[in-house]
């Protein structure tokens, strides 16, 4: 049961996660991170880590955020690793409380 991120982290893109992580499972895209559902370890280690608890375990997501499970798995495949962690971007404060925010992944 891998972790995954979903849509808290669009337009804030925190990376406090990868630098816990003890594999390369995270990839960045233009405004939000994803998880390889296949690199993932399970280790648990990104959750409690992220700022804006867009980590959660594939089996604990709510069924209104079912499309992030097929999202990171998909994103993964074409968007880049990131394995170091970097600033966020400068108004990704004012995005942590808005919700819905699936209309605003770039891909």
């Amino acid at each position: 049961m891998p972790f995954i991120v979903t849509q808290n982290c669009i337009k804030c893109k925190y990376t406090d996660c990868v630098e816990v992580c003890p594999v390369d499972c995270f990839h960045e895209g233009p405004n939000m991170l994803v998880i390889d559902p296949d690199e993932c370890i399970d280790c648990t280690l990104c959750e409690p880590e992220c700022p804006v608890d867009a980590i959660m375990c594939d089996e604990d997501v709510p069924e209104d955020m079912n499309e992030f499970i097929e999202l990171n798995a998909e994103l993964s495949k074409i968007w880049p690793v990131l394995n170091e962690i970097k600033p966020p971007p400068e108004d990704a404060d004012e995005w942590k409380e808005k919700t819905d925010k699936i209309q605003y992944l770039e891909r």
